[in-house]
């Protein structure tokens, strides 16, 4: 089987897995729900096993399933792996690829991932940019730089965009926050409660939660802070301010040291925003260097990112 051919399909099943719903899983790919069903379907008959339950409400994992879930990533990580050695084997390269990021998000999971693929790529320079501004996150500099990271929805289709990560947002606050205001039971209670909030253009699924399967918009009534930057939000929040609503790549590690408490999560993490992290580029052809960094952030942040994977796995979210 072609090796792209093969890591679509797994990944189309961890998204299954990942979600819980054909039509959750093919918002995240080019496909139908119909599609999603079908493949899904293709792949059992391969196996030779049942993967999921099905029910009018949900798609669940049998036990096949969950013990195939994880030779899935493994195979995943091996083949981009290979893929990425491959080329740099074939073609020892060399050059500089110059990249602009957002500040928060490339001080936190972008700088050590380059760090790391320029020790494995010795012939190799990286010029990061780390920016704020939302125009420059468009990819307007494309051409005077190689590549340009986006998290958010995507508002030029004529740029190329290479997923790199689903996202996840989450409502939190401090432990003192919630100890002197207590613990919004659902999300129809935040009205009654601060909070912390974006100035001006918000991301478009902030305050959003899932009720009945309806995307439902609540929020607190009195916003202590607003700003543009989701690192001040944070901090806010740390500061026992009020409940935000921020991403997980964000906000992962005070959830895992108690620093912050999540909120609505009892049946696991939510649901994937159709947004992510996505790198733009101007055209479908690149440059060799460019493709092999693409490899190697694709292989460090998916298909689940190591953020998401470590909550799930420390705070036993299933």
């Amino acid at each position: 089987m072609n090796p792209d051919i093969l890591t679509d399909q797994l990944s189309l099943f961890l998204d299954v897995l990942e979600t819980g719903s054909f039509s959750a899983a093919a918002r995240r790919h080019p496909l139908t729900p119909s599609a999603v069903a079908r493949r899904i379907d293709n792949l059992e008959s391969a196996v030779g096993s049942r993967l999921f339950t099905r029910s009018t409400h949900a798609v669940r994992a049998t036990p096949a399933g969950n013990a195939f879930a994880e030779r899935a990533r493994r195979i995943i990580e091996e083949l981009r792996l290979a893929r990425a050695e491959a080329v740099s084997l074939s073609s020892a390269p060399e050059g500089l690829i110059r990249i602009d990021a957002p500040a928060a998000f490339g001080r936190r999971h972008l700088a050590p991932a380059i760090a790391d693929f320029l020790v494995a790529y010795p012939g190799l320079d990286v010029h990061l940019r780390l920016i704020d501004s939302f125009v420059d996150m468009q990819g307007s500099h494309l051409g005077e730089v190689d590549l340009v990271l986006r998290a958010g929805p995507l508002a030029d289709t004529r740029l190329v965009a290479t997923p790199l990560a689903y996202m996840v947002r989450i409502a939190c606050a401090s432990p003192a926050y919630l100890a002197s205001r207590g613990v919004p039971a659902c999300p129809s209670e935040l009205p009654a409660h601060d909070g912390l909030d974006w100035d001006g253009l918000a991301p478009p699924f902030a305050w959003r939660f899932s009720v009945a399967g309806q995307a439902r918009l609540y929020r607190p009534s009195r916003m202590r802070m607003a700003a543009n930057n989701a690192e001040t939000l944070l901090f806010g929040a740390l500061a026992g301010l009020g409940i935000a609503h921020l991403p997980t790549w964000l906000i992962s590690d005070y959830l895992l040291r108690g620093e912050l408490v999540p909120l609505f999560c009892e049946g696991g993490l939510p649901a994937a925003e159709s947004s992510g992290i996505y790198a733009l580029r101007l055209a479908h052809e690149t440059n060799s260097r460019s493709r092999l960094l693409l490899e190697f952030l694709k292989s460090r942040f998916s298909p689940i990112p190591p953020w998401d994977l470590a909550l799930r796995s420390e705070l036993r979210w299933q």
